[in-house]
């Protein structure tokens, strides 16, 4: 099984840089018809010396990255996300950052915005990276079959696999597909004296990292696309919890995860025995009460996530998309657009 807590975390104490360096090494969820991340060869750390020495340097300092991510700890959780790729493009030693949130008009008609847009010292191109972090739960009753996208939800069921998957796949990652898209690059990248150049060759790329959480009482295979490596959980109804904790190994230490620090797994030392944890847990299920995840870890054992829920979860489950019809030919066949993904 994908480990969750990487040799490398162990350089890591401050939690902005842990969450960073689980950022950075931390796989996908699926893999789209577009091309992935950033490779930490692009970023120039693609060796775990050269990986490990410039994260001791943000423990040293960690104050530009504390200025970087300001705010965001107490907002949602993909603010904090695209904080931490923000100061991984601007910072690693292969890429440099053009741009971030750029807003795409056509008048004064906002039609979206590209997350992040770098360059690599290497090469000469742009890219254009949408970056998403997501944590779903799989549900054993839902449309579709057992492989289907739609199955994997949010832990406040707004949104599913299936959902995000098709925004980004045919709308966010089209979007320099526009000619106000090219344009607002262009205005972006200009330079004092430029006259007019062509931009260099610009990629999309999508970033999602996170973890699916099975059902602990009846598993179920992962989803269509989802990479081979990707990070596991279980999750299961509160009521089920004294059944699940007599299964753990004695010596179980444990700690609930609170947003936005769900990215990187806490140090062993900062756990507590599994009863202070389980009394915790009584006084929070004791009123209705979101989803809570938690992490479990025992020496032999090593690392468990776990997502608890009410008894009653899940209260709502978002709809699979619709699907969307091939754009017609000018003979009046269907296609799908030149030089893209289906």
């Amino acid at each position: 099984m994908p480990t969750d807590a990487p040799p490398l975390l162990d350089h890591c104490h401050h939690p902005l840089v842990r969450d960073l360096a689980w950022l950075l090494l931390a796989p996908d969820l699926i893999a789209m018809p577009w091309p992935g991340r950033p490779s930490r060869e692009q970023l120039g750390l693609q060796d775990d010396d050269r990986t490990a020495d410039w994260l001791d340097q943000l423990e040293a300092w960690p104050r530009a990255l504390e200025s970087q991510v300001g705010d965001a700890l107490q907002g949602r959780m993909g603010l904090y996300h695209e904080r931490l790729w923000q100061f991984l493009l601007d910072t690693a030693p292969g890429t440099e950052l053009l741009a971030h949130n750029l807003p795409i008009l056509d008048g004064k008609l906002t039609l979206g915005e590209l997350d992040l847009l770098y360059r690599c010292h290497a090469e000469a191109s742009i890219t254009h990276l949408e970056v998403a972090i997501k944590f779903y739960l799989g549900l054993v009753e839902s449309p579709g079959d057992e492989y289907a996208q739609a199955r994997w939800i949010g832990p406040g069921g707004a949104d599913s696999l299936a959902g995000k998957r098709e925004h980004l796949h045919r709308h966010q990652l089209r979007m320099t597909e526009r000619p106000e898209t090219l344009a607002a690059i262009k205005a972006t990248l200009a330079q004092p004296g430029d006259r007019g150049e062509a931009l260099p060759s610009l990629t999309s790329r999508v970033a999602m990292p996170g973890v699916l959480f099975t059902p602990w009482h009846h598993p179920l295979p992962p989803p269509r696309e989802a990479t081979q490596d990707h990070l596991r959980g279980l999750w299961l109804h509160w009521r089920d919890w004294h059944r699940f904790r007599d299964g753990l190994p004695r010596g179980t230490r444990g700690t609930r995860l609170l947003k936005p620090h769900w990215l990187a797994l806490p140090r062993p030392e900062h756990l507590q025995p599994l009863r202070e944890l389980e009394a915790r847990l009584v006084v929070y299920f004791r009123t209705p009460a979101p989803p809570l995840q938690i992490a479990l870890w025992h020496p032999e054992a090593g690392w468990r996530r776990l997502f608890i829920v009410a008894d009653d979860w899940p209260r709502q489950i978002p709809l699979p998309p619709p699907p969307i019809a091939p754009r017609p030919s000018l003979s009046g066949m269907s296609e799908a657009p030149q030089g893209y993904p289906q």
